[in-house]
């Protein structure tokens, strides 16, 4: 059953407004002329859904244990019965049986699961339909899982690359302003109270110092500025595609971008035919999980070139953003028909080569940001004790 707003006119032509509970729309029109409310104009009213936001794991997990029950015979509604009742994410609990309560409406799976795109995205949705229609959803269901498994892992992979840069650099902001903040002005106040004029370096170190005493929420306020305008720039598609194309360029995320996105192409490229769905679909779907819009507008002008006949590693290898060897074993895929399992040993292959990225980022990184973390303590020190040298030069 679903909750319709509907705003109609009585037979005296008043306005009325109000709700009513019906199975679809034209049930919900029939039980207004009954209660003699004419020309009405309905709006579902969506059921909130409350608990935290289901995670890549919880949905994981659903997946797997939807498998084994439609595997094992269980009907359709009856498993989604258990499954809302069992889900320890309370949120996804709802939705799973609001999607039950649906298909018992009539709709389909695909289409219950296409009304939630907040917790089942579009290649969900979409391999899901594929299974559906093949009659083979156990079967999907089962990639499905070992899909998302995969793309966690690989992302997991990615944030760990992201986060030690991130901790090095949080510690190093949070020494320099202690030292800024509580150490400077002792030697300040020292060299006050001694009077003479500081060396320049000093005397900027103490600038400085001052500077973020006085006025440390502005650096608070431009931090959360900068990092709010970010955002709003990058969902501009101009600008999104100059930044996109610069994180490409970059000597250590460059390489790392390049090589997840090639992880990502490739097993979602893979899992999608593997599951029975068209090769123009397949390509819409996994542009969007690139990640990189510069590689998104690539496999979309590909896509083109294919729909007009072309083989899928001939535009591709035109585009340069694939490395050559993968646009050489996605040709001996189409040569030998099986471009779904030769994706599949691709994403394999990067999934390792992802690693090795990762682990050579955090590697180049930390003693860079090292080096810059001990020039900038050591210039402090040494601005603080170059007066206390000029002393001892003058009582020598």
């Amino acid at each position: 059953m679903a909750t319709f707003r509907y705003t109609g006119k009585t037979a005296k032509r008043q306005l009325v407004k109000g709700s009513i509970v019906a199975k679809n729309p034209l049930e919900a029109i029939t039980l207004l002329r009954k209660q003699r409310i004419f020309g009405a104009t309905l709006k579902e009213k969506k059921e909130k859904v409350k608990g935290p936001v289901p995670t890549g794991k919880d949905i994981v997990v659903f997946t797997r244990q939807f498998a084994v029950m439609i595997n094992a015979g269980l009907p359709l509604v009856q498993a989604l019965e258990i499954l809302g009742s069992q889900c320890e994410n309370k949120q996804l609990g709802q939705v799973v049986s609001i999607i039950k309560s649906e298909i018992e409406e009539g709709s389909t799976f695909t289409d219950a699961l296409r009304k939630h795109p907040d917790v089942f995205d579009e290649l969900y949705v979409n391999l899901v339909l594929a299974g559906e229609t093949g009659g083979i959803l156990d079967t999907i269901l089962q990639r499905l899982s070992a899909f998302m498994e995969k793309a966690m892992k690989l992302r997991a992979k990615i944030k760990s690359a992201m986060t030690y840069p991130a901790i090095i650099v949080f510690v190093a902001v949070a020494v320099i302003s202690i030292l800024m903040v509580w150490v400077i002005p002792v030697f300040a106040k020292t060299f006050d109270d001694l009077g003479g004029t500081l060396p320049g370096l000093t005397q900027m170190v103490i600038n400085f110092s001052h500077f973020m005493q006085t006025y440390w929420w502005m650096g608070v306020i431009v931090f959360f500025s900068f990092g709010w305008i970010f955002q709003r720039l990058y969902k501009v598609t101009n600008t999104r595609r100059v930044m996109d194309r610069f994180f490409l360029m970059l000597p250590l995320v460059g390489p790392l971008i390049r090589k997840a996105a090639v992880a990502k192409f490739t097993r979602t490229m893979g899992t999608l035919l593997e599951s029975g769905v068209m090769i123009l679909d397949a390509l819409i779907i996994t542009s969007k999980t690139s990640g990189n819009l510069i590689i998104e507008e690539a496999i979309m002008r590909a896509r083109a070139s294919i729909a007009e006949g072309s083989t899928i590693a001939e535009p591709l290898g035109k585009e340069g953003v694939f490395p050559s060897m993968v646009i050489h074993m996605i040709a001996v895929g189409e040569s030998t028909g099986a471009v779904d399992a030769m994706l599949i040993k691709i994403a394999d292959f990067y999934d390792d080569e992802v690693d090795l990225a990762v682990d050579a980022f955090t590697a180049s990184l930390e003693p860079m940001l090292m080096m810059v973390l001990g020039v900038v303590i050591g210039t402090i020190v040494i601005a603080m004790y170059l007066p206390i040298f000029g002393m001892a030069d003058a009582i020598g």
